[in-house]
């Protein structure tokens, strides 16, 4: 072997190795994906935003969020419909101000509707970003509203039990609200679908919305249970509603797809 090539091997192999950015430890890592399809409106979109961001600033989410172990929990916005979009990206919430300045940034803008009600690639793209930041929670949880079923990409299941392989938790609030275009798209007892095709994991549950009032107040129950270090039982409050279909069969969103192109396509 010529010397300097066994120098440059040597160099190689002692060498200093660079350092590996040690994971910041938290007590959750949470995903909030919320529904803004075309089937929302202006005005329920806004009613979302400022939804949370009350939630947010309340007693009750900064007891829970000081409840834990490292009284600390990462925490990212996302918007879907078809796609998705990151509104606040991964941002650490441990004092009084971390939540008023997360709030103050939901409530500076809001967006378009988007298209199409994909579920599963919300619940594919919220576990991607769990598993590409850079903290470590004693617990993982995306945290999905909507207001319809999946009508788009992958099969909802397939999505969910991918998702509830790699050890994170879906909780579900569902919007059974009748507004604008959403009316057209309304699934009865949508909340049994979320529990029966859409939630998983340790304790998950669904908190559904009937009315758009109530909003706020559901989302801060949400953010408690979720925020709380203790196990927490499923749970799901009954649709006051007739059922017009199977809300246990976990592809009806892209069956009745399929039944409006029919008509649109009819002559």
């Amino acid at each position: 072997m010529k010397p300097f090539l066994a120098l440059i091997i040597a160099l190689t192999l002692f060498a200093p190795r660079p350092a590996i950015a040690a994971e910041i430890e938290v007590d959750l890592e949470l995903v909030l994906m919320v529904d803004v399809s075309r089937s929302m409106t202006e005005r329920e979109l806004e009613i979302q935003r400022k939804g949370y961001a009350e939630a947010l600033r309340s007693d009750a989410v900064f007891a829970a969020l000081q409840s834990g172990l490292l009284q600390t929990v990462a925490v990212t916005y996302v918007e879907w419909a078809g796609t998705q979009e990151v509104v606040i990206d991964w941002r650490l919430l441990h004092t009084r101000d971390d939540l008023d300045a997360f709030a103050e940034i939901l409530t500076s803008r809001f967006d378009p509707a988007l298209r199409r009600t994909s579920i599963s690639e919300a619940l594919i793209f919220g576990a991607r970003l769990i598993e590409t930041n850079e903290y470590k929670g004693l617990r993982r949880v995306i945290d999905i509203s909507g207001d319809g079923p999946n009508n788009q990409g992958r099969t909802v299941t397939v999505a969910r039990d991918a998702v509830l392989a790699k050890g994170i938790i879906i909780n579900g609030l569902p919007l059974l609200t009748r507004e604008g275009m959403g009316s057209a798209w309304h699934l009865e007892d949508l909340d049994v679908y979320y529990q029966t095709c859409v939630i998983g994991g340790p304790g998950s549950f669904v908190i559904p919305v009937f009315d758009w009032d109530d909003f706020a107040q559901a989302v801060q129950r949400k953010l408690v249970l979720e925020m709380v270090s203790r196990p927490v039982d499923a749970q799901i409050l009954p649709a006051q509603s007739l059922l017009r279909h199977d809300p246990t069969d976990c592809q009806i969103g892209e069956k009745i797809w399929q039944d409006r192109r029919r008509y649109w396509d009819s002559p």
